[in-house]
């Protein structure tokens, strides 16, 4: 049997005078997957959510949410989805309960699901503080909240975690992991952060420019047949040393001269591994620093743009 897509994305195009902000961009998102929009900033990746939101409407192309479109149907879809943003701005001089008990209200939900989500985004020592006096972290914590109260069927999240500590994006990690383990909602993800997308999502969508790159799994994306490891390597600066722009290898260096390093991908590392050193040799370079890792989305977003993400 055939499953219908929660979100479906057909290409779709948004321009804001000069700029073309959107692509013709394409996906389907279907019920419980976890799916992130990965990109640098202003790749184009808060224009396309706030289409899906329907904050934004599209020059050209269709969104569908649940196989419906949002003109004539913004009261029902509104009640499914749920949305948090980068930042939220509240009243001050309400509580934390307060807060929630006002937004629990407009889906006619009484106290209790406020206190149950007090408990999800565990901020029990906070439910009685102004809003105020919260952490950057404790607000979109709440703002997390809110996004939950309805139960939402589609979680839209725009960049959640940018701006906060490392310790608060575990927090927000930890409560949406605890929701992709006892829910079947579909959570769409848009960040920069490579580690988040990885963390939080089975499926990723790199957007660069408003086009989609490439998309897939972690594991597809970083397939193997184009090389599952790479070489970091710094060379030594004594002689103002640079990789030579056009190589014999069968492989490619990317030189990074801004950052004065390089970086190779190997997919047969007992082969190509003492072809790099013997062409280092050759060519009279020396190697200060060499360092071996596992391959990134990083590394792939920097194959196909010649830049990193959080460029």
């Amino acid at each position: 049997m055939k499953k219908n897509p929660v979100i479906e994305v057909n290409q779709v195009c948004k321009s804001f005078k000069a700029v073309q902000a959107v692509k013709g961009v394409d996906f389907k998102i279907f019920k419980g997957q976890s799916v992130a929009l990965l990109g640098p900033n202003g790749a184009g990746k808060t224009t396309l959510m706030e289409m899906i939101e329907g904050i934004q409407k599209p020059d050209q192309g269709d969104i569908l949410i649940m196989g419906k479109k949002w003109k004539g149907n913004e009261r029902q879809l509104h009640r499914i989805i749920g949305l948090c943003l980068q930042e939220t701005h509240f009243i001050d001089r309400l509580t934390v309960f307060e807060t929630l008990k006002l937004f629990a209200s407009f889906y006619e939900l009484d106290r209790q699901r406020a206190d149950e989500i007090i408990s999800i985004i565990s901020l029990e020592e906070k439910a009685g503080s102004y809003v105020v006096n919260l952490s950057g972290g404790q607000r979109q914590r709440l703002a997390l909240g809110i996004a939950l109260l309805n139960n939402p069927k589609i979680l839209l999240l725009d960049e959640p975690t940018t701006g906060l500590d490392p310790n608060a994006r575990r927090e927000i990690w930890s409560i949406l992991k605890q929701l992709k383990e006892h829910s079947h909602t579909s959570l769409v993800l848009t960040t920069h952060y490579m580690e988040e997308a990885e963390q939080l999502c089975e499926r990723i969508i790199i957007i660069d420019k408003g086009r989609i790159l490439k998309q897939g799994t972690l594991e597809e994306l970083l397939e193997k047949d184009n090389g599952d490891k790479v070489i970091e390597f710094v060379l030594d600066k004594t002689n103002n040393q640079q990789v030579p722009a056009h190589t014999d290898l069968n492989f490619q260096i990317q030189w990074d001269a801004a950052r004065d390093n390089g970086v190779i991908a190997l997919s047969r590392m007992e082969r190509q591994l003492p072809e790099f050193l013997d062409f280092l040799n050759q060519n009279d370079l020396r190697l200060s620093h060499m360092e071996c890792r596992r391959k990134t989305l990083n590394d792939l977003f920097t194959s196909m743009t010649g830049r990193h993400l959080h460029e």
